[in-house]
């Protein structure tokens, strides 16, 4: 099928496998830097424009669910790709791979090995904010085009981002889709349907629901099972699946739960916290892997590299079990009418926020001078003209940014 019947297109006869994820998602996990708005912009790129696995409306819709959901949104975006693509095997195949090696890498600075961190921590750090610059605003225009094509969806994008930018929380953004959605919904009806195979969601409602009450129980029990018991071990998965569980925004937001969570309890030092915050901006993949540093660097039992994996598990968990409990019935409710016309506000919308993304935080704190300004645009060319892979852009950029910085 081709991409504008709204359904999944392959870009290759075989079979769909976990493998093929796998790896996929591994190599973006080793060059995909820039934090959350950046990875979305690296998805859409790889999955939507180059292997064509979904289309630009169901990749909208994807993300439009992962800003609704707590979590990590791009970890959501990518985990909802892997299950799209190969069942649960892939989901977990595209965590591993996009996670593994920023999980890595935190571990073994928690272990001592900082080295790598160091060279990253100036110049090379800014010219990975560079190249964040201009994938996002490849990502921007890309998705401009296809889901904000004409006047009412295009106005309704600039409202949306100056409104993110007036509003700059979690719930200015979550105000944003939900205003999109009622706009959509009263202005944007009429519009073609979607193709109903645009998700082919291989989850039953009943794994589903499970998947929805595994999350509130352990939401809801581990706390009590950790205060009976006393262990350390249920302690520490608690503090961090909380931490995955309530905070709307992913990324950066997530610090201050994290904080409390092992800085109060003198789990961790303060300084060693900062330090750990600071290597997790110089490696690519998720922010969220910053709980493996974490989880090593405990002062109590576990600690370690498995204290690394239970905090990773802990933090991720909640994203395994929403992603599988929402889609099911997010498939459902897309077919509607109703539904597809408010959706089309809610991409318009999530267009928006990723234009007020381009401004604060990604342009505001890379682009500080005109040298900058001059890297992020040949960045650019190169991305949207030239068609250069991502990953040698980030390269490139990383060594503009260090030759900048020795002068």
């Amino acid at each position: 099928m081709d991409e504008s019947s709204g359904a999944v297109t392959q870009a290759s006869p075989r079979t769909p496998s976990a493998s093929e994820v796998l790896w996929a998602f591994l190599r973006l996990g080793l060059t995909s830097f820039g934090g959350p708005v950046a990875h979305i912009g690296y998805f859409r790129d790889e999955f939507v424009v180059r292997r064509r696995w979904l289309d630009e409306h169901a990749y909208a819709d994807l993300v439009a669910l992962c800003q609704f959901l707590p979590g990590p949104a791009s970890s959501q975006v990518g985990l909802s790709i892997g299950l799209l693509r190969a069942g649960y095997a892939g989901a977990l195949a595209a965590w591993v791979g996009f996670t593994l090696p920023s999980a890595l890498a935190l571990t073994l600075f928690a272990y001592g090995v900082g080295a790598a961190g160091g060279a990253l921590g100036g110049g090379w750090l800014h010219g990975l904010k560079l190249a964040a610059v201009a994938v996002v605003a490849q990502a921007v225009l890309g998705m401009m085009r296809s889901l904000a094509p004409d006047r009412e969806r295009a106005t309704l994008a600039l409202a949306a981002t100056i409104f993110t930018i007036v509003v700059p929380t979690v719930w200015g953004q979550v105000g944003a889709i939900v205003a999109g959605g009622i706009v959509g919904l009263i202005w944007l009806r009429g519009g073609a349907m979607a193709n109903d195979s645009a998700l082919p969601i291989d989850v039953s409602r009943t794994v589903a629901i499970g998947a929805l009450t595994l999350f509130l129980v352990l939401l809801i029990g581990v706390p009590w099972m950790a205060t009976e018991s006393g262990s350390q071990t249920l302690i520490l998965f608690d503090a961090f699946y909380r931490s995955g569980s309530l905070v709307f925004g992913g990324g950066h937001v997530v610090l201050p739960l994290l904080k409390a969570a092992v800085v109060s309890p003198g789990w961790v030092s303060d300084d060693a916290f900062l330090a750990g915050y600071g290597a997790a901006q110089a490696v690519p993949g998720p922010l969220f892997t910053f709980a493996a540093y974490l989880g090593a660097m405990m002062r109590p039992q576990p600690n370690g590299w498995i204290g690394a994996l239970i905090a990773l598990v802990g933090i991720f968990l909640p994203s395994f079990l929403l992603v599988i409990g929402v889609l099911p019935f997010w498939q459902t409710l897309r077919r509607r009418a109703s539904a597809q016309a408010a959706l089309r506000g809610v991409n318009a919308a999530v267009v928006g926020l990723l234009l007020a993304a381009l401004y604060n935080p990604v342009w505001t704190s890379g682009v500080t001078s005109a040298a900058d300004f001059a890297v992020a645009s040949a960045a650019f060319l190169l991305l949207f003209m030239w068609r250069t892979p991502p990953w040698l852009v980030v390269i490139l950029c990383a060594i503009a940014g260090e030759a900048m910085g020795t002068l």
